[in-house]
């Protein structure tokens, strides 16, 4: 499935409650355009307050599943005999309460986010599950290495005119002008893909897609396309989709510290 095509059927399957899983990244896509800053050039709007929506994977994300529920997640061996292993009382008196809450998985977790600029070429995600911070660079900057968080790179990916009005004639529209954010981050500390030990390492890669889809009703949503790839405890390239709704102000934000279980 291309990215073009799954952004026409993800509008309809919004109306419906759905979640469409994200396949593959597909080609349809114009060059970078010449901006003077990221913030200028942003072809969609991201700022704002946003819950997330738990439309899949409910019972996973919800609840802390059990010790050696690894399923759906390509591990190789080494993989499942540190999530066989986990115990988070081992992981809170190491002050290591947050190895759920890295770049992988932050978005899962069901909460908030505050999205804002931090200046015209860094972006910031700030979520209240776990109190994290994400700090999106447009441009060369110090970054996050060796945390949680990791080193983000951003950049846009703009939508040819022609493409853009044609995703737009549909029950939904995605902004006017067209186009995604992009953003591959790395460095990051080793942490769980699964909050019950399921664990990532730090040559994992987290490549991400940001689309803002808008209903005819006014309401917008954040869709987010992951593909985490660990040569470490991965088999193959792990991917999902996340889903969030457009607040009008801060009501519900409720930052709250990391918790191990």
């Amino acid at each position: 499935m291309t990215r073009i095509l799954f952004l026409t059927k993800i509008v309809p399957l919004i109306l419906l409650g759905a979640v469409c899983l994200h396949a593959q990244r597909g080609g349809g896509r114009g060059g970078a355009q010449q901006t003077p800053t990221a913030k200028a050039g942003s072809p969609i709007d991201l700022t704002g307050y946003w819950v997330s929506l738990v439309t899949q994977d409910w019972r996973l994300r919800m609840f802390t599943p059990p010790k050696g529920d690894y399923a759906g997640i390509p591990l190789n061996a080494e993989a499942r005999k540190i999530a066989d292993g986990w115990d988070p009382a081992k992981d809170e008196a190491a002050g290591e309460q947050c190895r759920s809450y890295g770049a992988p998985t932050l978005m899962r977790i069901p909460g908030r986010l505050h999205i804002t600029w931090q200046d015209d070429q860094t972006l910031k995600i700030e979520a209240d599950s776990g109190t994290q911070t994400r700090i999106f660079l447009f441009s060369n900057g110090e970054g996050q290495a060796g945390t949680w968080q990791g080193i983000s790179k951003a950049s846009w990916e703009y939508l040819p005119a022609a493409v853009s009005d044609t995703l737009g004639a549909g029950r939904g529209t995605i902004d006017r002008r067209g186009g995604s954010l992009k953003v591959v981050t790395t460095n990051m500390k080793p942490g769980y893909l699964r909050k019950n030990g399921v664990p990532y390492s730090a040559n994992a890669v987290l490549t991400e897609y940001f689309d803002r889809v808008t209903e005819p009703n006014a309401d917008s949503y954040l869709l987010i396309t992951s593909t985490v790839e660990d040569p470490t405890y991965l088999a193959q390239p792990l991917m999902f989709s996340t889903q969030f709704k457009k607040q009008a102000d801060a009501s519900g934000w409720n930052p709250t510290p990391c918790a191990a279980k």
